[in-house]
């Protein structure tokens, strides 16, 4: 018998708010628009909900022509929102009315809709409803701290680089693993172990694209890396725009991606502690994986890549990931070897030419 059925999953599938959210989902993000789906009935409404509410949060960091201040505003506001204790609509048009070009339109449109998206939000279980409450509170607090000591001459360190990651993808890891216990009796038998790796499974994702993403971020003035990795190599962040084939900035990212490749690592051990029969759960968090290894080993390839478009992977390798990953969803030795052979080149923190030991 599972838990966690406060998913409206016998819901008339001509609900509009449901309809709306399994639409708006491909407009702001094809990576979930295809991993959502794999979930178990139970999951796939409260997890894309989920995502819909930390978009909304994103769109609040991402957008330019807010102040820091009035992201910290609108965070709040939304953090008490989704906490039922402030209405919807004056937010959505409030913000929206600031939202400039730079924000896409389907962003503009799930802003728009806000109200649509809370209405799902108060429709599942107490406790989902709390996963969901305590994760986009922390988020926007975190991001309402680092908009403000934004700089685009980088983290202060690899600490300072660990608390942004927590904040911004950390709490989602543990907000998921919350999910997938409150769902099935025997993943929550594993709930300590899922939690204590679930942080760095979300912020071995988050580093690969903060690593992919670095030009981007340059260029609307924000900056993700952290200094101290640089200034090891004798590079300095501030002079970026300048240094992009500096050698010292390839060998910061080379660092990076093999601190990222040791998040992933535990990101596998994460999945392997979900039940091989519960192959919809396996198959979301796998594909996001296995998209994020390939990208490391481009951003390994290829450490002097100007734009991120350089190191994006194509659509034939998500579909790629997507058929091997399923193929062996089920088996922990095959997907034991799979990681290791994809991952075998990548460097280990502490030194350009030591490898990580199989995991």
């Amino acid at each position: 018998m599972r838990s966690g059925m406060g998913s409206p999953s016998g819901r008339d599938s001509r609900d509009g708010d449901f309809a709306y959210q399994e639409h708006i989902l491909e407009g702001v993000s094809r990576t979930f628009a295809l991993t959502i789906p794999q979930l178990p009935h139970p999951l796939r409404d409260v997890v894309g909900n989920a995502y819909l509410l930390c978009r909304i949060t994103d769109t609040i960091e991402d957008e330019p022509a807010l102040t820091p201040l009035q992201k910290q505003a609108f965070s709040e506001r939304f953090a008490e929102i989704v906490a039922g204790r402030e209405e919807a609509e004056p937010f959505a048009r409030e913000l929206g009315a600031l939202l400039s070009s730079s924000t896409t339109e389907s962003e503009r449109d799930l802003v728009a809709h806000t109200d649509r998206v809370i209405r799902i939000t108060r429709r599942f279980s107490p406790t989902q409803q709390n996963a969901l409450e305590r994760c986009v509170r922390i988020m926007s607090r975190g991001m309402a701290e680092f908009q403000r000591n934004q700089t685009p001459d980088g983290l202060h360190d690899l600490p300072h680089l660990d608390r942004y990651c927590y904040h911004v993808a950390g709490v989602v890891g543990e907000m998921l693993t919350e999910l997938f216990c409150d769902y099935s009796p025997e993943i929550n038998r594993r709930r300590e172990d899922l939690l204590a790796l679930s942080v760095s499974f979300g912020q071995g994702l988050q580093m690969t694209n903060i690593l992919k993403d670095v030009w981007d971020d340059r260029r609307r003035g924000a900056c993700w890396l952290p200094r101290d990795v640089f200034l090891r190599a004798g590079f300095e962040l501030g002079s970026l725009p300048a240094g992009k084939t500096h050698p010292g900035m390839a060998a910061g990212l080379l660092e990076l991606v093999g601190i990222a490749r040791r998040h992933l690592a535990n990101a596998l051990r994460f999945i392997l502690l979900i039940p091989s029969r519960e192959t919809g759960i396996r198959r979301h968090c796998l594909w996001a994986l296995g998209m994020a290894v390939l990208t490391l080993r481009r951003i390994h390839a290829t450490p002097r890549f100007r734009d991120g478009q350089e190191v994006k992977i194509s659509r034939r390798s998500v579909w790629a990931v997507a058929f091997v990953t399923s193929a062996v969803a089920r088996s922990n030795f095959a997907l034991k070897v799979l990681f290791n052979f994809f991952t075998r080149s990548l460097p280990c923190p502490g030194g350009k030419m030591r490898y990580c030991p199989h995991t």
